[in-house]
């Protein structure tokens, strides 16, 4: 499903990326092409390498195999250059809990080698872009989740880099928090920077990324817009919700025998999820239902969701895995 496209177009490149952990590989030979003003959606589970991947194209860690390029720019030999074109904000706020908000900006900024004014200047810029203004002058510590994942994210504009690495941006968010973060990203790319996130949220991919690779166990899966994701595991899905949930495993049998494709248990007890290569199937599979007296208290037809795809790709959900988190491959 990857289409090449020129390198001039292209923010990131990477072809083959290794990282090994003693005798664990938590990244296997992935590619990625990230194009420039784009939102680029890296999805996967806790421990599928999504962090690792991203901390070495952000220099952050060492490729094991592999070759990248960041605007043309090599990681590996080229470093300096590489991280004056880019923003990171990892997982957990880098801010210091005992300075303010407009100390913190300011501080990154003269460390990143703005001159006091200019530094202060951005500070006051980025804490209006963040709605922060009333707590400009708090220290960091009497923070809400919410106020410190948007002030980490403005440390990282701190210089306007032309590319933004976002390391699961809204773990832990409330949902209001999450979407006032889906429009600020979405704000940053309209005017003019490249975004490349990790998430293991389906939503978070659906709703951001323009294009999205799925990785599972180290290695690329699948990769694609939403919709093309979806639409590979059917042009449509049937969504159940059985009167008796202790029917639940005759319905599937019943389903997948008239649909030739296997259903998917829901978090709703006594439901299902099926796709349909076309629409019309429902009215099958609800007449076979009826036929071995299994009684149905709702239903609907709905295109399949990311949820669906990442199972069909990888035969188990993004909370469902058993290697060792992102974080603390980094830490071994």
């Amino acid at each position: 499903m990857t289409t090449r496209t020129h390198h001039t177009d292209l923010a990131v490149t990477a072809t083959g990326l290794v990282k090994q952990f003693g005798e664990a590989r938590a990244v296997d030979g992935i590619d990625l092409e990230v194009r420039r003003g784009e939102i680029f959606g890296v999805l996967g589970p806790n421990g599928a390498g999504k962090t690792t991947t991203l901390s070495m194209l952000a220099t952050l860690l060492r490729m094991d195999g592999g070759e990248a390029r960041i605007f043309g720019y090599d990681p590996a030999t080229q470093p300096h250059q590489v991280r004056q074109l880019i923003g990171v904000t990892g997982q957990y706020a880098s801010v210091d809990e005992n300075l303010t908000a407009n100390e913190n900006l300011w501080l990154f900024g003269r460390l990143l080698g703005l001159g006091s004014r200019i530094a202060r200047e951005r500070a006051a810029t980025l804490i209006a872009q963040f709605g922060l203004e009333e707590a400009a002058d708090r220290q960091i510590a009497t923070f809400s989740g919410g106020m410190r994942r948007r002030l980490d994210l403005a440390a990282s504009l701190i210089r306007r880099p032309p590319l933004i690495f976002l390391d699961e941006p809204t773990t832990g968010l409330d949902p209001r928090t999450r979407g006032q973060m889906w429009e600020t990203i979405r704000s940053l790319v309209a005017d003019g920077s490249t975004v490349l996130l990790t998430t293991q949220y389906l939503d978070e991919a659906d709703q951001l990324a323009d294009r999205v690779a799925v990785i599972d166990r180290g290695r690329k899966v699948a990769e694609g817009t939403p919709d093309e994701l979806k639409s590979s595991v059917g042009a449509s899905t049937l969504q159940l919700r059985l009167s008796d949930p202790q029917r639940l495993a005759d319905a599937a049998q019943v389903l997948e025998r008239v649909l030739h494709a296997e259903p998917v248990p829901t978090p709703e007890a006594g439901g299902l999820n099926v796709a349909l290569v076309a629409a019309d199937q429902a009215a099958e599979a609800l007449i076979a239902l009826r036929e071995s007296r299994v009684s149905i208290a709702s239903v609907s037809v709905a295109k399949p969701s990311l949820d669906e795809v990442f199972l069909a790709l990888t035969g188990h959900d993004t909370h469902d895995t058993d290697t060792p988190d992102d974080e603390l491959e980094m830490a071994r």
